[in-house]
């Protein structure tokens, strides 16, 4: 733990600076541990193609039509299905993979510290075998993510040693949302896991979207992309905030009988009339492993921010921003 008295923090230039230098390795590194290629991706897409992230499966979309055309767009939540869809479309094989810049519009946030209506993160798929359909297979995923953040960490701080700390523990603990639940029954979701990532450091939570022993999720999860059972979030202990920041949501995707399982459970059944659900259903997808990860969140945390205000350009209520210049707080 450093004397605070020693610490310089980082100015608008700096941080800045930092922010682009941060991401450059990030993704860098990310892209040469799981063997992906950047791609090139969709701001919009077409809703009847079934391709955008519902998020939870209540968000609404932002949409639009064109001008003298008759063709209706939303702009992307996240490229959760569209890349399992690219995949295929550029001929990639067995344990390769893709990433790509994702910019997207959320407008159902609830703004806060780390919320914004903005979200720009790296979206990441990967092509796998039926066999590595297991826990095993996810948890040496996010043990290979885990090791880039580490290396991140290590790059940055070294670039600015006056102002930050190292943070990261030297490995992730892994945990399932039905252990959380056991151990703090009392406890809200999020306060299970701000409980238990304040005692190890960093944390991955499996299992999110299906029912827990309590008749609830531990979060909620759209039907048609993670598999529930073989999901989860990489959460680090902030201590600036004092409480977890959720860096990424990522699993290993649903397979036809998933799908299938999970669309029945959710009331959704009428998804499977549209193309991107028909690709699974008719196993002309492939199976893969992805996630994304939060690019502003990442540079938030390292960077040692107290609002993801700080680290990107958004919008914001009066509410937000009264309070952010009275604690000191400088919004992008």
């Amino acid at each position: 733990m450093r004397n605070n008295s020693e610490v310089k923090v980082l100015d608008l230039k700096e941080t800045q600076m930092a922010i682009k230098s941060l991401k450059e390795y990030f993704q860098r590194d990310l892209a040469n541990t799981l063997n992906l290629a950047r791609i090139s991706a969709p701001i919009i897409v077409q809703p009847e193609t079934g391709m955008n992230d519902n998020l939870s499966g209540v968000e609404k979309a932002v949409g639009f039509d064109f001008k003298n055309y008759d063709i209706g767009v939303e702009i992307v939540q996240s490229l959760a299905k569209w890349k399992r869809y690219a995949l295929k479309e550029y001929n990639f094989h067995c344990y390769e993979g893709l990433y790509a810049d994702m910019n997207a519009l959320r407008p159902n946030e609830d703004l806060d510290a780390l919320h914004s209506v903005y979200v720009d993160q790296w979206d990441w798929e990967k092509i796998i075998k039926a066999g590595d359909r297991n826990i095993e297979f996810l948890k040496s995923t996010v043990r290979q993510i885990y090791e880039v953040f580490k290396r991140a960490e290590e790059y940055i701080n070294q670039v600015y040693p006056h102002a930050l700390s190292k943070k990261l523990p030297d490995e992730i603990t892994f945990i399932t949302s039905e252990e959380l639940l056991q151990m703090y029954p009392e406890m809200t979701s999020e306060q299970r896991e701000n409980a238990f990532v304040k005692e190890k450091g960093a944390i991955f939570v499996i299992g999110i979207g299906g029912a827990l022993s309590s008749g609830e999720p531990h979060d909620a999860r759209s039907a048609d992309y993670d598999d529930w059972n073989l999901n989860g979030d990489i959460i680090f202990y902030d201590e600036v905030l004092d409480r977890g920041i959720e860096l990424s949501s990522m699993g290993i995707r649903v397979d036809k009988a998933a799908l299938e399982r999970q669309l029945e459970i959710s009331g959704r059944t009428f998804l499977k009339e549209l193309d991107y659900h028909k690709g699974i259903l008719e196993d002309t997808l492939p199976l893969t492993i992805g996630g994304g990860i939060g690019q502003s969140r990442l540079c938030m945390f390292f960077l040692e921010k107290r609002h993801i205000g700080e680290v990107q350009a958004s919008v914001w209520d009066d509410k937000t921003k009264t309070a952010c210049i009275e604690a000191g707080i400088k919004l992008l």
